[in-house]
Parts: C-alpha cells; sequence; structure tokens
C-alpha cells in the first residue's frame, strides 16, 4: 500500500513537471512569464502641418506620438523645401517625449515633414539633402507628406548672355535660411542681369539664377560690373552646383565676392569645396571698377583668375590668380549659379537695398 502511494507521488510530480516544462516553453516562446513583449520603436504624427513651399516667417504645429521609447531619447524634426531642415531652429532642435509618450513642436512649412526618434548622443544636422538612415543612434524615422494641395510657384525662366535660367523661388540654406523673390532678378535693356537684395513685407529677400542646362569642364567667364561697395551683410557666389552631387561636395566650384558679414574681411575668394580645408580656399581683395572672373576647369585642376576690365587677360591687368589641383570634382549634373544672398550671421542688416550687374556669363569648352 505505501508502495503504491509512492508510486502515485512520483507520477503526479512527473506530470506536474511535464506541465510546467510545457507551460515554461510555451512562456519563453511568447517572450512573456511576467515580462512586457518588446516593441519596435516606432513614430506616428497626429498634427501635421499644412504643404507648402517653406520659408523663415511662417510656423505651424506639429504633434505626434512614440511607441517603444527609452528614457534620455528625443525627437528631431526636419521640414523639406528643397533640403531637409531641422525644426524648429537650428539653435533649438529637439522635441522632448512626454511622460505619455506624445510630443509636439512648432515647424517651419515644406512640402513633407519627418520625425526621427534619437539617442541622447545624437548631433542633428542644420540641413541635409536626404534624411539619415535608422541605425546607430537613429532609432526610428518617419515622413509624410503635408496636408492638402501645394501648387508650387509657376516656373520663371529669363534669358541672359545667350543661355536660359531660372529664377529661383523657393528657400535655400546659403549663408543661413534665405527666402527669395522672383522680383529680385531681371535683365536690363542693355543685357545685363540685375539680382538685388530687397526688404518686403518686414523680410529680407534675396536672388539667384540657375543655368537650365550643364556646360561640364572648360572656361567660365563672368563680367561683372563694380562690387566693391557691396554691403558686408551680402554675399554674392558665381559658382557650379550640382543638387545630386553630395559625394563631390555638391561640384562646388566658386568666386565668392563679399564680406561674409564682417566689414573688416577681404571682400573676395576663390573656394573649391569643401572650405575648411585651408588649401582650398584664396582670400584676395577687390579693386573698384568692373572686372572679369574667370574659372578654367579641367580634369585634376581648376583655375581661377581676377582681371581689371572686361577682359580678355592681360598679364598686367591680374587682380589674382590661383590654380587648385587637389580635390577637384568630375562633371556630373552641375549647373552654373549666380546667387545674391543676405548673410543671416552679420551682426546687422543690409543698410538699404543692394544690386549687382552681372554684364556677361560666357563658356567655352
Amino acid at each position: 500500500m505505501k508502495m503504491l502511494v509512492t508510486m502515485r507521488a512520483a507520477m503526479s510530480i512527473m506530470t506536474f513537471s511535464a506541465s510546467f516544462a510545457a507551460a515554461l516553453l510555451a512562456c519563453l516562446a511568447a517572450s512573456g512569464c511576467g515580462h512586457a513583449t518588446a516593441v519596435d520603436p516606432s513614430i506616428d504624427f497626429t498634427a501635421v502641418p499644412r504643404s507648402a513651399e517653406g520659408g523663415s516667417q511662417v510656423l505651424a504645429p506639429i504633434a505626434g506620438r512614440v511607441t517603444g521609447s527609452k528614457p534620455g531619447q528625443r525627437i528631431v524634426l526636419f521640414a523639406k523645401s528643397g533640403v531637409w531642415w531641422v525644426q524648429p531652429y537650428m539653435r533649438k532642435p529637439f522635441t522632448d517625449v512626454n511622460a505619455d509618450s506624445t510630443w509636439s513642436s512648432e515647424t517651419h512649412l515644406g512640402t513633407e515633414y519627418a520625425a526621427l526618434l534619437v539617442d541622447a548622443d545624437y548631433r542633428p544636422p542644420a540641413t541635409v539633402d536626404a534624411l539619415p538612415a535608422r541605425g546607430g543612434s537613429v532609432v526610428a524615422v518617419t515622413r509624410i507628406p503635408g496636408t492638402g494641395e501645394y501648387a508650387p510657384p509657376p516656373r520663371r525662366t529669363l534669358a541672359f548672355s545667350g543661355y536660359e535660367w531660372d529664377v529661383r523661388q523657393v528657400p535655400s540654406d546659403r549663408y543661413g535660411q534665405n527666402d527669395y523673390d522672383a522680383r529680385n532678378a531681371w535683365v536690363d535693356g542693355e543685357g545685363f542681369l540685375h539680382l538685388a537684395l530687397e526688404e518686403r513685407d518686414g523680410r529680407w529677400t534675396s536672388a539667384e539664377v540657375i543655368l537650365t542646362r550643364s556646360l561640364g569642364y572648360g572656361t567660365y567667364e563672368f563680367v561683372l560690373g563694380d562690387t566693391s561697395h557691396l554691403d558686408p551683410a551680402a554675399s554674392l557666389g558665381l559658382l557650379t552646383w550640382d543638387d545630386l552631387g553630395a559625394d563631390q561636395y555638391h561640384r562646388e566650384l566658386e568666386f565668392e565676392i563679399g564680406r561674409r558679414g564682417n566689414p573688416i574681411n577681404k571682400d573676395a575668394q576663390y573656394v573649391v569645396f569643401p572650405p575648411y580645408l585651408a588649401t582650398n580656399v584664396f582670400l584676395f581683395s577687390l579693386p573698384a571698377g568692373a572686372l572679369t572672373h574667370v574659372l578654367r576647369w579641367e580634369p585634376d585642376l581648376a583655375r581661377f583668375t581676377t582681371i581689371r576690365g572686361r577682359g580678355p587677360v592681360r598679364a598686367q591687368a591680374v587682380v589674382a590668380d590661383r590654380t587648385f589641383t587637389s580635390g577637384i570634382p568630375t562633371p556630373g549634373s552641375e549647373t552654373v549659379r549666380i546667387a545674391l544672398v543676405y548673410v543671416r550671421a552679420a551682426p546687422l542688416p543690409p543698410a538699404g537695398h543692394v544690386e549687382v550687374v552681372i554684364e556677361k556669363f560666357q563658356y567655352l569648352p
């Protein structure tokens, strides 16, 4: 009898153990056992601004909710207007996640909006051509189009020096967020191109024209009227730029005229990007009067020359000359751009109307 009881007890223990083991395996398979199931971090929008071309003046509310965030993680917002701009300001790029997992902020307008969930060590760029991918300090990324129907401003072009040029009407990040007005670019009766900085409705607007086709290697020549009295808060760029050429610093080769916000700076420089390499920048001072700026772009060579008057190049008229042989881009889809912009970091805005005259552009293969 005692042996029978013992055998029944042993069988009960074995049954219990088998049941417990089965339950434990099921629990582990479901990642349960009293612990919360792991959640893949994600971001949803609950308030999305309208779709618009953007600009520095208008702000709109934007909000959402995070799933699966950890303490210390934050939201970084971007709005797309040409490029992606960190929001709401470069000096204020982070939005906190609330205790209930919601977040809210303001943003400048754009055609699209994006939210990144990031770790505490993430340092966002002011602008990017493409959003950061998920990975590392970027935990989640969500983008969404703006609401409503967006109709971009009608394309405006002008004819100058035998070429067709697009007139910029959307913001850019050249020297800070600059807004543009198509009225700031025109060609006069002599065929000269005028670009202006103009204050309208309490805001400064810049000017830029963009050649409608790529030219590649060759000689680029710009003839300018007197720029010796250009306002310190203004910068005139004569440059090549490729929106798709981020791998080659956008193929930017530039004559820059202006004091970059500081009246004591020299007022001209040649630049092969990136400019943070000292060997890629040559600074000099411009004389008064008309000047001709010439760029010769060849494989592994970019030669910049500035001469007095309206050309051709004469040794006795050379103001500055510099040849760069390192980091020279190869041609892609770059175009010539002529841009007059307000240097937003300048301590004072322009003292008044700013205008430059480009008399001629010429290209020779």
